[in-house]
């Protein structure tokens, strides 16, 4: 594992050189398929050493965060384009990666919540450093201190853990059992902020619409997988006492999954839109990883895959409607199937893996996350069909308001813009033959000309 982490530090010198923007996204593609070609164990872990170590779940969401960090520099091509502080965009870029590679792969309980906090340094940085708007530093305070008000009750119950056993690695937590309930609460609410749970999910669709896209990617392929990275780890020593208590969470998430899925349909943002759809998926993996059986935890792994994949790339594909139209007004991008076509294709693709459709790896996690809640209680699947109804609603409300319908008139702005450019020209060569001072008054227009 050592040789990949070497393999990103020695990425930031090539960061401030010239002419080095697509090398380093080469090499992070390069870095993918190294990755791809570990020993794989399934059943127990692997590439293990002193520090760090891999198993399935470290080797899905490490093999994301190499993917998703290879296409936040693609599609910050603009950056690259109006040189936009774009070394120090691929020096965050590279750092965030790091953070997330040594969360995923690290074997004592207090380096990783030093990596996991370590993490929203370089998202933060992102959203004010990169944002659109002036609002980015209220959403870059809402993202900072709800995710700090969660993590110090886990600093400190991580602390307790090592008075108490005396080892904070990972691998030897399963044979303990603690049971209390102050230590389960301390533990799981920091994993539940980042995920984040109903009620505590304000940061979310702020920090989303502020951020520029490789913010908006990050958080919705990686960020939110933390969270339920942390679950699947601390839960391993938390069994007795979260079998008492995990109805609280799954009613919580999957009523507030229900009204979030609702309040899809009220927004006029499409970053909005997305952001909301990704609480409520999440909603949906927090119910299968507190369930605790064997359905829920394959099922929540498989949807923080699959939710990775699709949501970043919806994010992707609404920036290239932004910057096309500035506006991410449902209202202003109606009818673009009249103009981008292809992009149609793409938005129907990922729009259909967002609502579970079949060939999608979406589906093969919800079925699992459905098995596994039914199981549990009968009367979850009431919720449960409401969700997978209403994902499928909002997923058909975004493509169809966008791709169909009247466009907007001021789409034709750039004609109008073209046309003057003409007219003024024509003028400048007619004035230069009969009025010399109109001729040049013309041409200073041309010069001046935005």
């Amino acid at each position: 594992m050592m040789k990949f982490l070497f393999m990103m530090i020695f990425m930031i010198p090539l960061c401030f050189m010239k002419n080095m923007f697509w090398l380093v996204q080469m090499m992070l593609f390069f870095m993918m398929f190294l990755f791809m070609n570990l020993n794989l164990n399934i059943m127990c872990f692997f590439n293990m050493s002193y520090m760090f170590y891999c198993d399935i779940i470290s080797f899905g969401l490490i093999l994301l965060s190499i993917w998703i960090c290879s296409l936040m520099i693609m599609a910050g091509e603009s950056l690259f384009k109006l040189n936009f502080y774009f070394n120090f965009f691929l020096f965050n870029v590279i750092f965030l990666l790091i953070m997330l590679y040594l969360t995923f792969s690290v074997l004592n309980l207090l380096l990783f919540y030093f990596f996991f906090e370590a993490s929203l340094i370089p998202t933060l940085l992102l959203i004010i450093g990169w944002g659109y708007q002036p609002e980015r530093i209220q959403a870059g305070m809402y993202l900072l201190f709800y995710i700090l008000f969660g993590s110090l009750p886990l600093l400190m119950g991580i602390i307790y853990i090592f008075n108490d056993l005396n080892t904070m690695t990972i691998y030897f937590l399963k044979f303990f059992n603690m049971n209390m309930y102050l230590l389960y609460i301390s533990m799981i609410f920091a994993f539940l902020v980042k995920m984040p749970m109903y009620f505590v999910h304000l940061w979310l669709p702020s920090a989303h619409v502020e951020a520029p896209i490789s913010g908006s990617m990050i958080l919705a392929g990686i960020m939110l997988k933390l969270g339920g990275y942390g679950l699947l780890r601390v839960m391993i020593f938390l069994q007795e006492v979260n079998l008492k208590l995990n109805y609280i969470w799954i009613i919580i998430s999957l009523v507030g999954g229900l009204f979030i899925s609702m309040k899809c349909f009220c927004q006029v943002d499409m970053k909005s839109l997305i952001a909301y759809s990704s609480v409520a998926h999440m909603s949906m993996v927090i119910g299968g990883i507190m369930v605790m059986n064997y359905w829920g935890f394959i099922g929540s792994y498989i949807l923080m895959i699959s939710h990775g994949l699709c949501s970043s790339g919806m994010f992707c594909l609404a920036n290239i409607n932004y910057e096309r139209l500035h506006s991410r007004s449902l209202y202003i991008n109606s009818g673009m199937m009249n103009f981008m076509p292809s992009m149609s294709l793409w938005w129907f693709l990922l729009l259909s893996s967002n609502m579970a459709a079949p060939p999608s790896l979406n589906l093969l996690g919800e079925i699992s996350l459905i098995n596994s809640l039914v199981s549990w209680s009968n009367i979850s699947m009431i919720l449960l069909m409401m969700i997978s109804f209403f994902s499928a609603g909002y997923s058909l409300y975004l493509y169809s308001y966008i791709q169909h319908g009247k466009y907007f008139q001021g789409l034709y702005s750039f004609y109008v813009w073209f046309i003057s450019w003409v007219f003024i020209i024509i003028f400048a060569l007619i004035s230069f033959k009969y009025d010399n001072f109109k001729g040049w008054f013309y041409f200073y227009l041309i010069l001046n000309k935005k």
